[in-house]
């Protein structure tokens, strides 16, 4: 084995050039695969903690449209009676604009309670979330998120600043009590500034403002091991037959969070088919260079036929050097496709993911496609007759 791999070795380096083209394409398709497999991972956990962080893990509670039926604060106390809800919080949204220096961005307006974050993740950096007293008193204050902070006044904390923006029409000043993580921080830096920023309002404030004393809708956080779907459907149920109608709905958010992971997955699989395609082309490019090499080195074969080597010895030094060139490619393509992927994964602020599946299954696929596209030529050479191969100049 080792005489094989040596013999290899200095074959393959007497047309190094050619030798090195052809490595190149299979350590471009093994890389190829492997950036493809590490963005689906990233990608795949981090819009799963977005989306945990904007709260699409739990059930919503909604009306339908086109009914004359809201949800209530006595809803909203009834649907916290159910032993299967751990917590559930009021919900109003509204699209607005902010403007700060000069500058207008568009704003999702959300309005909360004081325990929104037992449901959604918000996470403090600066201040304070809302507490009990806001809530009570309607207070104009608000939590801004790091983006939105970064853009208006070019620092992270702004804690205390007043801003200006409409709330249910009105234009109402606010003081900023708190800034939170970005929720969306994955998306924007995809995107950029088509994402809207969040701003949180108590959700009183809001109604007050529009004159509502209902809400959009309820966000409920159910206990671990509880089947959402089950549980959405009860509290609607009963929702349904206090009001003595069918405008109650619920939304299974988790459902929708799978729907997107699994539109990710689908995306995933047709680069992972393009990115295959290129590895697979690259390796048929094994076998015409295989072919060339029989070509140019038949005289050879024939003098070692003629001392003795049998075709089992010819046959395996020509598949050393097809599996060869792909190792080569193999080690080559996942170094630099791990290198990309970790330079990604630090631009992008995503986790790195290092999978050995991956590595794996880039060498063997390596070792079977310099295998299977390297038996034709070495069954070719080791075919040759003696005679005739010496005759060949």
């Amino acid at each position: 084995m080792v005489d094989f791999l040596k013999s290899a070795f200095r074959n393959l380096r007497r047309k190094s050039a050619r030798t090195l083209l052809t490595v190149l394409g299979i350590a471009i398709g093994v890389s190829s695969v492997i950036i493809i497999a590490n963005i689906s991972q990233s990608g795949t956990d981090s819009l799963n903690d977005e989306l945990e962080s904007l709260g699409l893990s739990g059930l919503s509670i909604s009306t339908k449209s086109g009914t004359n039926v809201s949800l209530t604060e006595d809803d909203l106390g009834f649907i916290r009676k159910f032993s299967q809800v751990e917590q559930a919080s009021p919900v109003m949204v509204e699209d607005t604009s902010v403007t700060v220096h000069d500058k207008t961005a568009s704003t999702l307006l959300w309005g909360i309670d004081s325990k929104a974050s037992d449901i959604i993740s918000l996470q403090v950096l600066y201040g304070r979330l809302f507490n009990q007293r806001d809530i009570n008193t309607c207070a104009n204050v608000c939590l801004v998120d790091e983006q939105f902070s970064e853009s208006a006044y070019h620092r992270g904390n702004m804690v205390g600043k007043t801003i200006s923006f409409p709330c249910g029409g009105i234009e109402q000043d606010f003081t900023v009590v708190g800034v939170i993580k970005t929720g969306t921080g994955l998306l924007q830096n995809l995107i950029g500034n088509y994402i809207p920023t969040f701003i949180y309002v108590p959700y009183t404030t809001m109604q007050a403002s529009t004159g509502r004393d209902s809400f959009d809708q309820v966000a409920v956080k159910i206990h671990t091991g509880d089947n959402a779907e089950n549980v959405g459907k009860m509290i609607v149920n009963h929702l349904d037959l206090r009001s003595g109608t069918e405008a109650f709905v619920s939304n299974n958010l988790a459902k929708q969070k799978d729907g997107l992971l699994q539109v990710l997955d689908l995306v995933t699989l047709i680069l992972s088919a393009v990115g295959s395609i290129s590895l697979l082309v690259a390796s048929l490019s094994i076998m015409t260079v295989m072919l060339v090499s029989v070509n140019e080195r038949t005289r050879e074969i024939g003098i070692k036929k003629a001392l003795g080597a049998t075709r089992g010895a010819i046959m395996l030094e020509f598949l050393f050097e097809a599996v060869l060139i792909s190792l080569i490619g193999c080690i080559l393509g996942t170094g630099t496709g791990y290198l990309i992927s970790c330079a990604g994964a630090a631009y992008f602020h995503v986790a790195f993911h290092f999978r050995i599946d991956i590595i794996l299954m880039a060498a063997g696929f390596s070792i079977l496609s310099g295998t299977v596209f390297g038996v034709y030529p070495a069954y070719k050479a080791a075919r040759l007759k003696p005679v005739d191969a010496l005759r060949q100049e």
